[in-house]
C-alpha cells in the first residue's frame, strides 16, 4: 500500500484495486458453478439461492468486462495523444 502525504492515509494502487475485483469475480463465477452442479445432481433444494448466485456471478463478469473495455479504450487514446 503506498501513503497519501497528504493526511497519512493508506491507500491501494490501481493494480490492487483491479487484483482485488477479479479475485471477487472468480469467487463469484465459482460459486455459481457449485450451484449450478448441485442443481444438476439434486443436491441443493432451494433453487432460489441457486439462481441468486448465478445471476451475480453473471452480474460481476459484465461488470468486469466493461471496466476491461473502458481500460482498453483507455490505453488505446493515450497511445493516439501526441506530445
Amino acid at each position: 500500500m503506498q501513503n497519501n502525504n497528504n493526511n497519512n492515509v493508506p491507500t491501494k494502487s490501481f493494480m490492487d484495486s483491479m487484483k482485488e475485483a477479479l479475485d471477487e469475480v472468480n469467487t463469484e463465477q465459482k460459486t455459481s458453478e457449485q450451484a449450478l452442479s448441485d442443481v444438476a445432481t439434486g443436491q441443493i433444494k432451494d433453487l432460489h439461492q441457486a439462481a441468486i448466485a448465478i445471476g451475480k456471478a453473471e452480474t460481476s463478469m459484465k461488470v468486469m468486462l466493461e471496466v476491461r473495455n473502458k481500460a482498453i479504450n483507455a490505453y488505446k487514446e493515450i497511445l493516439r495523444t501526441q506530445i
